[in-house]
């Protein structure tokens, strides 16, 4: 049992490679796309913003907290779906939260500009000097997307296990490599990898269940005791939306207690500047 993240640039054919390793690996293959979808508390209208990758990071400052909903959102969803083990996944942002679990293989396919302006020319009938382009703007707005909203470059190889170039190797010579490491056992789950992402799974589904009321929160877990910090928003300064939440996650999640990191601190009193004017 493994997770297989492929990082990959827009005609590197990644894509190809994640959907012939998954199939002869008989995995189940999923992307972005799909994951996408699944975060319902994100509002539809938003989602389709998101999915508009060139867009994203600018349109989500829009939103009150947006980054941080998004972020919380898509990370509850991904970990979720990888914690059912023997996937293969492609798209962004699958290495930044499998860094450290153990039995996540994480792979980039790189391939070099004149392959690719080759592969976009075909595939869209435009000119070299407008391929070219296309794919300088979009490699320029991934490597954005992972640095306005995670804060790590996509392109720094210290990411992944394993970096190949597609223009030495067929589609096919990358899939025999990456599936002979897999075959080896050197990512097979262990009980202790599997322990831990399913920590760091429901860490994810109890922060997208207050995202909403402290979108800067930091959550832990302990003895089935969660602890939540760093509060802003209502869990801040309402005694009621942390009875509110408190209720939700222990029934939900079946915890022992949820614990605020600092005493409510209850909002401003405002001064009436006309209370002692009479009629």
């Amino acid at each position: 049992m493994a997770i297989i993240t492929i990082s990959r640039g827009s005609y590197s054919r990644g894509k190809e490679v994640a959907e012939a390793l998954a199939q002869k690996l008989d995995y189940e293959c999923v992307s972005r796309d799909i994951l996408l979808e699944t975060c319902e508390e994100f509002s539809i209208p938003e989602i389709r913003l998101v999915k508009a990758l060139h867009d994203a990071p600018s349109i989500l400052d829009r939103f009150n907290h947006g980054k941080e909903r998004y972020i919380s959102y898509f990370r509850s969803a991904f970990l979720n779906h990888m914690s059912k083990d023997n996937i293969v996944y492609h798209g962004l942002s699958g290495h930044f939260f499998l860094q450290d679990t153990a039995h996540a293989f994480k792979v980039r396919i790189i391939s070099d500009m004149k392959s690719r302006i080759k592969e976009e020319m075909k595939r869209e009938n435009c000119s070299a000097e407008e391929a070219q382009y296309v794919l300088k703007k979009d490699d320029e707005e991934r490597r954005k997307w992972g640095l306005q909203l995670y804060g790590k470059d996509t392109w720094n190889c210290s990411l992944y296990d394993m970096v190949l170039n597609i223009d030495t190797m067929t589609v096919k010579d990358a899939v025999d490599v990456l599936y002979g490491v897999i075959e080896k056992g050197r990512f097979d789950a262990t009980p202790e990898s599997i322990e831990q992402l399913k920590k760091k799974t429901l860490l994810a589904n109890i922060h997208s269940k207050i995202v909403n009321h402290a979108p800067k929160a930091t959550v832990n877990i302990q003895d089935n005791v969660v602890t939540i910090g760093n509060l802003d928003g209502r869990l801040k300064n309402s005694k009621e939306q942390r009875r509110k939440t408190t209720e939700q996650l222990i029934k939900t999640y079946g915890l022992k207690e949820v614990v605020f990191a600092q005493p409510v601190k209850p909002r401003g009193n405002h001064i009436n500047t006309f209370y002692n004017i009479l009629d």
